[in-house]
């Protein structure tokens, strides 16, 4: 497999492209699975359940329709995008394995920094849970968003993936409701306090990956 790590900006649609033309060279078994890690100019994208009303500003930065699933998301500077080529047919032919398997990545990928990120019922993405901000109104725990996933499948070949906020400008996050969710806010690594750096996360990446996404070859339909 292909781990490809693209330094500065990528252009969205020329990410788009590269995906598509790599997921059906996999799916024609014509190339090798890929992880690609990237970052965005400051950019918007709506998924295929997008509301329109949950685009605040639309003048803000450019927004793109993406065929992956899911809501709005934002996609910036000091954010690293892990767009997953994957062969999601020798895993089982299973989509929903599949998403917990990159949620579980993300989490363990988190917890190298001592993060505790968690999954919410109703709720998409990876969240924490935040000790240094109020209680609810319900007596709860203050949870933020810390990472953002959305697929698309094509002839069982996975592409778009996740996103993991090391250190964007928060802010950015306003122009739109962020997957479709009001009652909470939005975090990053440095911004619960952690000193880490874009490398840092790669390697946790790389590091936490082989544990999650073991290619079993038994589960692949005939």
């Amino acid at each position: 497999m292909e781990w490809k790590i693209t330094d500065g900006l990528t252009d969205y649609q020329e990410a788009v492209d590269f995906m598509e033309a790599r997921a059906a060279a996999i799916a024609a078994g014509e190339a090798e699975e890929c992880v690609w890690l990237l970052e965005h100019p400051p950019l918007y994208t709506a998924g295929t359940s997008a509301r329109r009303e949950d685009l605040t500003d639309p003048d803000r930065f450019p927004v793109y329709e993406s065929k992956r699933g899911g809501q709005y998301t934002y996609h910036g500077p000091g954010q690293r995008v892990v767009y997953v080529m994957l062969d999601v047919g020798k895993r089982g032919h299973d989509v929903r394995r599949f998403v917990k398997q990159l949620e579980t990545w993300v989490i363990a990928a988190l917890a190298e920094f001592n993060v505790h990120g968690e999954i919410r019922e109703g709720r998409v993405g990876v969240w924490v849970q935040r000790d240094d901000k109020p209680l609810t109104i319900a007596g709860q725990k203050t949870e933020d968003k810390i990472a953002a996933i959305g697929i698309r499948l094509r002839k069982w070949v996975s592409f778009h993936g996740i996103s993991i906020n090391v250190e964007p400008d928060l802010d950015h996050f306003s122009g739109i409701v962020p997957c479709g969710i009001t009652e909470h806010g939005v975090t990053s690594l440095v911004d619960l306090g952690l000193p880490v750096t874009m490398a840092d996360v790669d390697v946790a990446l790389r590091r936490t990956f082989d544990e999650v996404f073991e290619t079993d070859e038994s589960l692949a339909q005939p």
